[in-house]
């Protein structure tokens, strides 16, 4: 399974989400300092890249499907790269909206095609297990780039900084992937070029509804967690450690359930993680001090690790091989959706309401995403896989 393709596009994906995730925790404390943005004004700033994230990424599965996949990814990651430049000559918070809105669109392709061609390199009987595995390289990277993001701001007490630092991240991961042995493959050529099943994979529809609820607890969390820890905790270097044990969670589950994966457990991986995620959003809710805050985040990336690689096995097994760059896509474009209405509804629900509104609104939706693939997904799956 580690061959040497195998570990580059890995750590292409991990120089991708290293050099996103320097700027994620920090974006909303940015935003309120510099613009004196509130907060419902953050949410809509910040889920500006979810909604070109969302609508790249099905043409991004017909793209990685139809055309040479090489020329597909190096070009998107190239401008995923360069457009870390725009945030250092964005002046005003409309500019730096029209930066953040334009970069969802080269991160959404390259994170599709650099799955896909991780996938492509796995050997069929290795390939859920491999999805796993594929998968820390986003948890590494997320435990240490804000921990690092945080390091570097305080040195340095430049935003400036951290913007080189991820172009730069992302500049490596572009040339690691110059030379990638990317292999023949047949591209897609039975189908009428605008059917709807060349875009969106429409046989996972049903994990799709999931995705999108358990994406919407995590978009509320996620873009809220730094200033609510800060203005209600008193936490002002915690963002980083949240992050570390969230990313631990994910670690620990991903490396447990490999074996159940490769054993062809797939439902009962995604089972227990929806479950065990859940649970942890409600004690995020509902325990209003340092201890609901830190074990929220192990309990959330213990579920985390486990659903993430299951429902996205799930939605590969689904469909044929020949569309497996729509599969990754709408398993991606679920999980934006749900980011970006998170991010509007949380920062909406916070401003009126208060953070504790958001973050119940958060499990409550997450709860209703469970029991849909507790009742009817699940059953979807086993009924209707192709493997």
């Amino acid at each position: 399974m580690w061959n040497a393709d195998y570990l580059k596009v890995w750590l292409a994906n991990f120089m991708i989400f290293f050099s996103f995730m320097l700027l994620t925790p920090l974006l909303p404390l940015y935003l309120s300092e510099e613009f004196g943005a509130n907060k419902e004004t953050i949410g809509l700033v910040l889920s500006g890249y979810t909604l070109t994230a969302l609508l790249i990424r099905p043409f991004s599965g017909f793209l990685v499907d139809s055309f040479p996949r090489r020329v597909v990814l190096l070009t998107s990651y190239l401008l995923f790269s360069l457009l870390f430049g725009g945030y250092l000559v964005a002046g005003s918070l409309w500019l730096f909206a029209v930066v953040r809105t334009l970069h969802g669109a080269p991160f959404g392709a390259t994170t599709v095609s650099n799955s896909t061609v991780a996938i492509d390199v796995l050997h069929p009987e290795r390939r859920a297990e491999g999805i796993g595995y594929y998968g820390l390289s986003n948890n590494i990277a997320t435990a240490i780039s804000p921990t690092f993001a945080l390091f570097i701001y305080g040195l340095w007490n430049s935003y400036d900084a951290l913007f080189w630092l991820a172009f730069i991240t992302s500049m490596v991961g572009l040339v690691i992937l110059t030379t990638l042995s990317f292999r023949q493959r047949e591209v897609v050529k039975d189908k009428p070029k605008l059917s709807l099943d060349r875009f969106l994979m429409v046989e996972g529809w049903s994990h799709g509804i999931c995705m999108i609820c358990y994406a919407f607890s995590y978009g509320v969390l996620a873009t809220y967690i730094a200033i609510y820890g800060k203005d209600e905790l008193g936490i002002t270097g915690g963002t980083g450690l949240f992050f570390m044990l969230l990313s631990l969670g994910l670690i620990l589950s991903r490396l447990a359930g490999g074996r159940t994966l490769r054993k062809g457990r797939i439902v009962e991986n995604a089972s227990a993680g929806v479950v065990i995620a859940s649970l942890g959003y409600l004690l995020f809710a509902a325990c209003h001090n340092a201890w609901g805050y830190y074990g929220a985040a192990l309990i959330i990336g213990l579920g985390n690790g486990h659903l993430f690689p299951a429902f996205q096995t799930m939605f590969l097994n689904l469909t044929d091989n020949n569309h497996r760059g729509t599969a990754n896509s709408t398993f991606l474009v679920s999980w934006d959706i749900g980011i970006g209405i998170g991010m509007l509804v949380g920062g909406s629900l916070a401003e009126r309401l208060g953070y504790h509104a958001a973050f119940w609104s958060g499990f409550v939706v997450n709860f209703v995403g469970v029991l849909f693939f507790l009742l009817v997904a699940r059953r979807y799956f086993l009924k209707h896989r192709l493997r």
